[in-house]
C-alpha cells in the first residue's frame, strides 16, 4: 500500500520534472537552439500546427536556425508564426530555406528570462508539493480505514517527504543551470 502511493507520487515528480526540463529549454539564451521554435505554430490548412511537424529545423551556427519546411510554399507561413509567436525573432526566406538569427541577449532581457526561469521552478515546485499533499492524504486515509498502521503512515509520510525534498532540490539545480546558460555572454 505504502509503496504503491510512494510510487505514483515518484511518477508525478517525474512527469512534472520533465516538463519543466522541456519548458526550460524553449527559453532563450542567445544561442541557437531548435527548441526555441517549439511555441511556434501555424495556420497548416486551418489547423495550428506546431512547426517541427512540417519542417526541419537545424543550427547553421551559433546563432543561426535554419528551417526547411517540407512542402514548397510554407515559407511565408513559417515567416508569418514565427514573427507572430513574439519570440523577438525575425525570420527571413532564402530561397527554399527560412533563416532566423538569434540576436545577442542585451542584460535586461537576460534577467527578464532569468525571471521566466524562476516562475517555471515554481511552478513546478507547487506541481511537486501537490503530489507530496495528495500522497499525505491518501497514506492518512489508508490509515483511518486501517489498511496501514500508524507506524507505517509514519514512515510512509517520511519517504513522501524524503522524496519531496530531493524534487525541490533538483528543480532549484535545474533553475540555477538554466540561470547561469542564460546569463553567460
Amino acid at each position: 500500500m505504502i509503496n504503491d502511493i510512494s510510487q505514483d507520487m515518484k511518477q508525478n515528480i517525474d512527469k512534472t520534472i520533465d516538463a519543466l526540463k522541456k519548458q526550460l529549454a524553449s527559453i532563450r539564451t542567445g544561442r541557437a537552439h531548435p527548441s526555441l521554435l517549439d511555441s511556434v505554430r501555424l495556420d497548416y490548412y486551418g489547423t495550428p500546427t506546431p512547426i517541427s511537424q512540417v519542417a526541419n529545423i537545424t543550427i547553421s551556427d551559433a546563432r543561426t536556425l535554419l528551417v526547411k519546411p517540407w512542402e514548397k510554399g510554407l515559407q511565408k507561413l513559417i515567416e508569418k508564426g514565427i514573427k507572430e509567436a513574439n519570440l523577438g525573432l525575425n525570420a527571413s526566406t532564402d530561397g527554399d530555406i527560412v533563416r532566423v538569427p538569434v540576436p545577442a541577449l542585451t542584460e535586461e532581457r537576460r534577467k527578464e528570462f532569468c525571471k521566466q526561469a524562476k516562475a517555471k521552478a515554481e511552478e513546478a515546485k507547487l506541481a511537486v508539493r501537490n503530489a507530496r499533499r495528495d500522497a499525505n492524504e491518501l497514506l492518512k486515509a489508508s490509515t483511518k480505514d486501517g489498511d496501514i498502521s500508524e507506524d507505517e503512515e509514519k514512515r510512509g509520510l517520511k519517504m513522501v517527504q524524503d522524496a519531496t525534498d530531493a524534487a525541490v532540490l533538483l528543480v532549484d539545480d535545474l533553475c540555477a543551470k538554466k540561470e547561469q546558460e542564460i546569463m553567460t555572454v
